[in-house]
């Protein structure tokens, strides 16, 4: 465990740009199908994703080095962040912020609604922040891919870090537990983690092979994970027992996880290009994605009852529609200015 020490710097980063509804959705939507709206930026790859505290949805722009925010009706705005940042992962935080790793800059950031950004630098250079989600105690926990490590940040920017059990497991998704633990996946070694507020850590082994990538607390008081690694979806209770699901299409790379709006399982397909459910009876059904190999990644339940997730290959929001739309979605291309903002690099001293 270590604590963070470092100085203060901020600097002003004047930008305006366009963000563009490129593709109109239908007058009319029925339960099941998919609309797809391309990022304002070309070659974006948005990744994580998450709904924000202002009814709308916001992700992760690892290509463009940008944090997007889209409404339910599909008007998209983009905030840049400094060059070379790589957000990955994005999560809702307790101050009505949107917090996002950036892998390539090794750094926390937060976005306010009005699109203020601060950035805070983790303690380990070269860590390859990746996964985050909002902890039971009112900090933003973290994984370090490159560093092996879970990492907390505090709101004011304080940061901790502990050292996985396992070497070079590559820790990647983390989510809180029924439990009141954060869990994460490790890549590279097929573990599921468990980590507790004072830090300590328990590693449950798979099966070789697994390479669990997304993690999210199931409604039924489980820790449900994708496997890319063996084509399954598995699942794994607070006491350490695993099971697994097979995935109906080969190959199909699962990646994102999350809860839907309708109570059950959602995952992206990045191979099988699909979005696909899990009923509680584990009877899997797949919705195919319009746009051919779109790689699917992120996933999140939207404030509108429907499901929301990036297309990393092919730069764009998907929706898919699980309830009917309060108003109707026949807007025209819709083009948004976004104001300049100013950017800070902050580091906090934790003693």
């Amino acid at each position: 465990m270590r604590a963070h020490a470092g100085s203060i710097r901020a600097a002003a980063l004047m930008t305006t740009f366009l963000s563009v509804l490129l593709v109109a959705p239908a007058a009319t939507a029925a339960i099941g199908d998919v609309t797809e709206w391309e990022t304002p930026t070309l070659g974006s790859s948005p990744l994580g994703i998450a709904a924000g505290p202002d009814g709308a949805l916001w992700f992760a722009e690892r290509g463009a080095d940008r944090i997007g925010r889209i409404t339910t009706l599909g008007t998209s705005t983009e905030y840049p962040l400094p060059a070379g940042g790589g957000p990955t992962a994005i999560a809702l935080g307790p101050d009505g912020a949107m917090w996002f790793t950036e892998q390539t800059t090794d750094a926390i950031g937060r976005i306010a609604p009005d699109g203020t950004i601060v950035e805070f630098p983790v303690l380990t250079a070269g860590s390859m922040p990746t996964g985050i989600a909002l902890g039971p105690d009112g900090a933003m926990w973290f994984t370090e891919e490159a560093a092996n490590r879970i990492g907390r940040i505090a709101l004011e920017g304080a940061v901790t870090e502990f050292p996985v059990l396992t070497a070079s497991s590559s820790p990647h998704g983390i989510a809180l537990g029924p439990d009141g633990a954060m869990w994460f996946t490790e890549r590279r070694e097929s573990r599921i983690g468990r980590i507790t507020l004072e830090g300590a850590i328990t590693e449950f082994v798979l099966p070789g092979g697994r390479m669990p990538t997304g993690i999210v607390a199931g409604p039924d008081g489980a820790l449900w994970f994708t496997a890319p690694g063996t084509n399954t979806i598995g699942r794994i209770t607070t006491s350490g027992t695993v099971t697994e699901l097979p995935i109906p299409k080969t190959s199909s790379n699962p990646t994102g996880i999350a809860l839907g709006p309708d109570g059950a399982l959602w995952f992206t397909e990045q191979s099988g290009n699909n979005v696909t459910r899990i009923a509680s009876d584990g009877t899997m059904t797949e919705y195919a994605i319009p746009t051919g190999w779109s790689g699917p990644h992120g996933i999140a339940a939207g404030p509108d009852g429907n499901l929301w997730f990036t297309e990393s290959s092919v730069s764009a929001i998907g929706r898919l529609e699980l309830a009917e739309p309060a108003l109707p979605d026949t807007e025209a291309p819709t083009v948004t200015i976004a104001e300049p903002m100013m950017k800070m690099m902050v580091c906090i001293v934790s003693v």
